[in-house]
């Protein structure tokens, strides 16, 4: 597929300068694109690229002043890494629209029913009433089990697992290897020592716009749901317990797990491999950073570091008190040692 500059610039609300008819055919980076690749530059660590690659096309910010010129094709836009990312979904779609019809082998229940210009790759598994939406794509060796239901629009990824009774809404993206609806940890301790599993009834259930990453774990609650909302954005290998809920646009980073029954607000940012307990709440816009420990509720708009996690600000002060504690350490000492001395003069 190839397209000019005029047909991008139209997709993006773009201004160019250069040659409209400039064609492309597929991305690059901006450091290593070449001839019939299109890139962006929106980052000014990448400002000596512009000026040297090879690439064709480059989507640039409207506000930028070039400071030599260029021999690519430039299209001008309010934010160049928004512009491209509308490009990249773009091409995703006109290439996921290859995809339709039921390959084979695969099972679908006589219960279950799909939509229209669905995709069901090889070895999927669609169990007793599962409901597929329309323009929906179910890659290769994915699992569907009974009850669920998924929306329009929707992706999943090779070898998903969705389990029983789970709802995803629509344009929902699950990569592959996620586990939606494995059973919550709850086991009830027992007076001899060991413990009772106690049955998970409940479901998942996946709102509209919600991206989930690469082998994932999102477990049904014991009784209810457990709940992802519109618009949150999951990263790959998280793990989210039984009973939670994730807010409206709150975005979660790699290796971070929350414990059961925790309720996470709208819009929060919670760093990788950060571990949150149960039972808690953080607040609409909380921030988390990275590796950090949380054991208790997080009020409104507050952005906490550390484990046990505390006030960001303060914990920056901290770490660099600590960067200096050998220097003071060693004035502490020459201050008793002037104090002693001071002192034996007084006495004498």
């Amino acid at each position: 597929m190839i397209f000019p500059a005029a047909q991008i610039a139209l997709l993006i609300n773009g201004r160019i300068e250069g040659d409209p008819q400039a064609a492309v055919s597929s991305f690059g980076k901006i450091e290593e694109a070449k001839n019939g690749q299109l890139t962006f530059f929106a980052n000014p660590k990448y400002e000596e690229f512009l000026y040297s690659t090879q690439a064709s096309v480059v989507i640039i910010n409207e506000a930028y002043e070039l400071k030599q010129p260029v021999s690519t094709t430039l299209i001008r836009v309010a934010d160049a890494y928004t512009a491209f990312a509308t490009l990249l979904s773009k091409y995703q779609e006109i290439v996921q629209q290859q995809l339709s019809g039921v390959q084979q082998p695969v099972y679908i229940a006589k219960t279950a029913s799909y939509g229209d210009n669905v995709f069901i790759g090889a070895f999927a598994y669609l169990g007793e009433n599962v409901k597929i939406g329309n323009n929906t794509k179910i890659y290769p060796g994915s699992y569907i089990g009974d009850n669920v239901s998924v929306g329009d629009n929707c992706i999943i990824h090779p070898g998903v697992k969705i389990y029983h009774d789970c709802k995803l809404g629509n344009n929902v993206t699950v990569h592959g290897g996620t586990v939606i609806g494995s059973d919550g940890f709850g086991f009830a301790p027992q007076a001899d020592g060991s413990f009772k599993k106690v049955p998970q009834i409940g479901n998942v259930v996946i709102e509209d716009f919600v991206e989930i990453g690469a082998n994932a774990t999102i477990d049904r609650a014991t009784i209810g749901s457990t709940l992802i909302k519109k618009g949150a954005k999951l990263d790959n290998l998280i793990q989210i317990a039984h009973n939670v809920e994730v807010g409206n646009s709150t975005v979660i980073a790699a290796q971070a797990g929350v414990s059961g029954s925790t309720k996470i607000g709208n819009g929060v940012m919670i760093g990788g491999q950060a571990g949150i307990v149960g039972h808690i709440q953080l607040g609409d816009g909380a921030k988390v950073n990275a590796q950090s420990g949380v054991s208790k509720s997080i009020e409104p708009g507050k952005s906490v570091t550390g484990s046990p996690a505390y006030d960001y600000t303060s914990a920056l002060r901290s770490q660099a008190v600590n960067r200096k504690l050998p220097e003071l350490e060693k004035r502490v000492k020459e201050l008793e040692a002037l104090v002693k001395q001071l002192l034996s003069e007084k006495v004498s």
